[in-house]
């Protein structure tokens, strides 16, 4: 008996924001990430939705078949090629057109879909055979400034975010601002919960009181020659209100800007006033946030899963602050802070030399290194910071206040810094915290790292591991799963100074060739990973190669998911991952991987 479609076919979702709309905006990477995919690609025969296999197929037959009138051939050719394939076909019903809808049902593998094409596409009097696919409403945010928003977008420079949105918005993280505090937004305020004022000076609080749990920015300006002799005067910044803004101003709601994880929440911690602020009441913010206990300051309940610091100084990283840090990433806070803006190394700039850090260079609307960014080897990785000096709309857009010295009214204004790149970053770890809440912050910063793609532009001194990738970053950590078998290696394989090891994993019980979006999950620990090159090798010995060497990425381990278009390799039989160490001083190992169908 057949049972209702309603009853069998399993319910897709269909976010408010689809990442489908936005697959012209993902930049060409040179090694092992699916490219755009031709309409007669194996996947685009086989799945109703990215990584969801068909459960209905549309059969067109040519002109004077008896299939193409009468639904009794139609259905007994239906079963005919479902016993042909393994699996139970139905004819469904007739289209306008003349077409044939037949169901298969549910909990078939893009595989199975596969089988059921080729039958139909063997057959002289089929027309054609294409899946039932499951369109997305085509929709951005309605945010009023969002189309102005090209550092979340656009192809050239911008992070990819909108494609993340489909799996995660950074629900359940709060994301800790330690910087000038937070001044009243109504495009931010749903998504602000309790923070704290450090600012132990009272002459740097500039709101009549020291350490209180107000965090509310009083305003930071100064008169001329305050801070120091020659210093011109300077109207507020409002600088932590526009870094908010970037991570979690409210989204949908008619009015301003999208955050990058508008689904997360941001603790405003309060240490920059008049002049800035101290290194000590920077440390204790940083304990704080990450639910570390502070003399004097009562226990946190709004424990932070990612800090952001756009602030920094001169000199290198010292033990104070680097014992804050690490103990911050110890309590599992992932921190991210900005290089710097002096056009300078920022291995002499704290804390972007600090170790156990998300150092972040500011890229510009082309994808070059701004020209005011830090750069170096300690820098991790480039997110958009935008340049006003020419374009003012080339800036970052966040949320702001008019008011020139104490508030005014709520406003929105474009900035530009490694302070406005660092919160595209500080974002992004919390859509993949959000996305897979048993990450590290070594595994999230390796992810986003080993997710990049290279700058379209240039980058003197060094940019890291390249410009962010959202959409990319999120789908490794989420599995990218696209519903069919995974093939594990659990054996660890010991990896030697400038040595090269294999690792196999044989794939049986798939017919046909590998999908054109084969995830490659690895695990591998490694003191210094830039000494790493990885290749998945194919069962008839091609290469695809995962990752290359690369001298300025010092981080420790590899723990992503590659995307390979491994369309033209036959699916079974021996696969090898094969990981080269090319220096000396670092090992390591393989400590699984897997091949996902």
């Amino acid at each position: 008996m057949r049972t209702s479609p309603s009853v069998r076919r399993r319910l897709i979702s269909v976010a408010a924001v689809s990442a489908a709309l936005f697959t012209a905006a993902t930049a060409t990477v040179a090694t092992a990430q699916e490219p755009a995919t031709p309409q007669d690609a194996p996947a685009a025969r086989t799945e109703a939705a990215p990584g969801a296999p068909a459960e209905r197929l549309i059969v067109g037959y040519k002109s004077g078949a008896a299939e193409a009138s009468s639904n009794k051939a139609a259905d007994a050719d239906a079963a005919a090629k479902g016993e042909k394939a393994g699996e139970r076909v139905d004819f469904e019903r007739r289209l306008g057109t003349g077409a044939a809808l037949v169901d298969l049902g549910e909990d078939l593998t893009r595989a199975d879909v596969a089988d059921v094409v080729a039958e139909y596409r063997a057959d002289p009097q089929v027309a054609y055979v294409v899946p039932d696919r499951l369109n997305k409403p085509l929709a951005t945010p309605n945010d009023t400034e969002y189309t102005k928003q090209w550092d979340l977008f656009e192809t050239t420079a911008g992070m990819n975010v909108p494609g993340a949105w489909d799996t995660t918005t950074g629900t359940g993280v709060t994301v800790a601002v330690i910087d000038t505090g937070y001044v009243t937004h109504s495009d931010l305020a749903a998504n602000i919960v309790g923070g704290y004022d450090f600012i132990s000076d009272t002459t740097v609080a500039a709101d009549g009181n020291g350490r209180d749990s107000n965090p509310a920015d009083p305003g930071d300006w100064t008169a001329a020659n305050q801070c120091a002799s020659g210093d011109p005067a300077y109207d507020s910044s409002w600088h932590g209100t526009h870094v908010a803004g970037t991570i979690a101003a409210a989204t949908g709601n008619g009015k301003g800007v999208a955050g990058i994880a508008y689904g997360a929440k941001v603790s405003p911690l309060r240490v920059l006033g008049k002049c800035g602020g101290y290194d000590s009441d920077i440390i204790d913010a940083i304990t704080w946030a990450s639910g570390g206990t502070v003399s004097g300051v009562p226990a946190n309940t709004n424990v932070a899963k990612v800090i952001n610091m756009s602030l920094g100084g001169s000199g290198a990283c010292t033990t104070a602050t680097q014992n804050a840090i690490n103990a911050a990433v110890g309590r599992g806070t992932t921190v991210v802070v900005a290089a710097g803006n002096s056009n300078a190394n920022a291995a002499n700039y704290s804390p972007a030399s600090c170790n156990n850090v998300i150092s972040v260079a500011a890229a510009d609307r082309q994808g070059n290194r701004s020209y005011y960014s830090n750069y170096g080897t300690v820098v991790d990785i480039a997110a958009p910071g935008g340049e006003t000096n020419s374009v003012t709309s080339n800036g970052i857009l966040s949320t702001l206040n008019a008011g020139a010295q104490g508030p005014g009214a709520e406003s929105y204004e474009y900035y530009q810094g490694t302070s406005m790149a660092a919160p595209h970053i500080a974002g992004l770890a919390a859509l993949l915290k959000s996305a897979n809440t048993t990450l590290t912050p070594a595994q999230i910063e390796s992810a986003i790292k080993t997710n990049s793609r290279a700058l379209a532009g240039t980058c003197s001194g060094g940019c890291g591991a390249g410009l962010a990738d959202a959409a990319k970053t999120v789908q490794a950590v989420s599995g990218g799963s696209t519903g069919g078998t995974t093939f594990t290696s659990t054996s660890a394989v010991a990896i030697p100074d400038s040595g090269t090891v294999e690792s196999p994993v044989t794939v049986s019980g798939r017919t046909g060739n590998a999908p054109s979006a084969l995830q490659v999950g690895v695990d591998i620990t490694h003191t210094y990973r830039g000494d790493l090159v990885i290749d998945l090798i194919a069962p008839d010995g091609s290469a695809y190669r995962l990752k290359s060497a690369s001298s300025s990425d010092s981080a420790d381990n590899v723990i992503t998911t590659y995307t390979v278009n491994a369309s033209s390799e036959v699916a079974g039989g021996t696969w090898k991952l094969r990981v080269q160490d090319t220096a000396a001083q670092d090992t390591g190992r393989i400590n699984s991987w897997k091949l996902t169908f």
